[in-house]
């Protein structure tokens, strides 16, 4: 049997978990009394959520690499906001340990560098955890599109794209969960939200081709979330054999198990977010259910089809020869 080992690291993390009965109680008043009455008015003029759009993106990817030049310790897994991002960092981080990866969060061992939450991620400058790693590889993370990716001969891309419409799910049951709350609104609003350049991570379309484009780079992976919940051991052999890392059996298997989603959500709070409000609710909602095409749960086949008839569109526009069809509509 395998035996693990934790990653030492200089970083202190410092993640808000809960709010001091002073600040959660008056708070949670003011959303109830105020904050649901006013954002249900808005949402009836149509105002609501994008009105929060018009004052800017919001913090977690204002920032960037600011200057940092990946190296072959390197690899970027590169994602769009809810779509399989934490199945790839799982899987590319226990590559990387060859199946001996041990944390009490993986943002202990996985640098985000957008990320404006000081002491939420290890800093993308600490070389702890590939130094401590037997491949000499960390896995660094990114939602940033490829425009604002520093790109190099030597570190390695790995990039996941999911349904948009399995993306939309997901993204309201994570925004409700964590940051809207009771304030949150309806999915065709929200939906809404998701097909305009307004939305906060991005156009859904934009962010595909741009790593697209890229993809006949030799250090650069594209795969689908489908694909990698479809057949799990092909995906990690898969990642394996680019990051080029060799495994035992043992090893394979370990990695196989340790990225099921049964696995991972035993460990799911290693995954949490921070508590961004008194009323967020962080239990599962970083790892809900872990499928593949779950858009029927919430949206309408109209809806669907005007998510479908969007991307493409908008693909097109952009020049981008993704195939959709064959990866998002006639498989799923």
């Amino acid at each position: 049997m395998l035996e693990t080992a934790a990653v030492p690291t200089r970083f202190v993390p410092n993640r808000r978990t809960s709010f001091p009965i002073w600040v959660s109680a008056p708070s949670l008043a003011l959303a109830y009394c105020v904050g649901v009455p006013l954002t249900k008015t808005l949402e009836a003029f149509g105002q609501w959520p994008s009105i929060l759009t018009k004052m800017g993106r919001p913090p977690p990817i204002s920032r960037g690499f600011e200057g940092y030049v990946p190296t072959a310790h390197d690899v970027i897994a590169c994602s769009y906001f809810k779509s399989g991002t934490n199945l790839l960092l799982q899987m590319a981080v226990q590559i990387a340990s060859q199946g001996r990866a041990e944390f009490n969060h993986i943002h202990d061992v996985v640098p985000w560098p957008e990320s404006t939450i000081d002491g939420y991620a290890i800093p993308v400058e600490d070389e702890t955890p590939w130094r401590a790693s037997p491949t000499r590889l960390r896995v660094i993370k990114t939602h940033k599109l490829a425009s604002g990716v520093p790109m190099t001969n030597t570190a390695r891309y790995i990039v996941v794209v999911r349904d948009p419409k399995s993306v939309l799910v997901s993204s309201y049951y994570f925004s409700k969960a964590l940051m809207f709350g009771p304030m949150m609104p309806s999915i065709n609003h929200w939906a809404e939200l998701f097909m305009s350049p307004r939305f906060p991570f991005g156009p859904w379309p934009e962010h595909v081709a741009g790593y697209w484009a890229l993809r006949s780079r030799p250090n650069v992976l594209i795969m689908t979330y489908e694909e990698m919940t479809k057949d799990p051991r092909a995906s990690v052999q898969r990642v394996a054999k680019f990051m080029n890392v060799a495994l035992s059996d043992e090893e394979m298997n370990t990695i196989e198990r340790r990225c099921s989603f049964a696995y991972m959500k035993q460990i799911a709070s290693k995954f949490d977010f921070i508590k961004f409000a008194p009323w967020s609710k962080q239990e599962g909602a970083a790892i809900r259910k872990g499928q593949r095409s779950n858009s029927s749960e919430l949206l309408s086949q109209v809806l669907q089809k005007r998510i479908d008839d969007h991307c493409r569109t908008e693909l097109k526009r952009l020049g981008c020869e993704f195939p959709y069809d064959e990866s998002f509509v006639t498989r799923s």
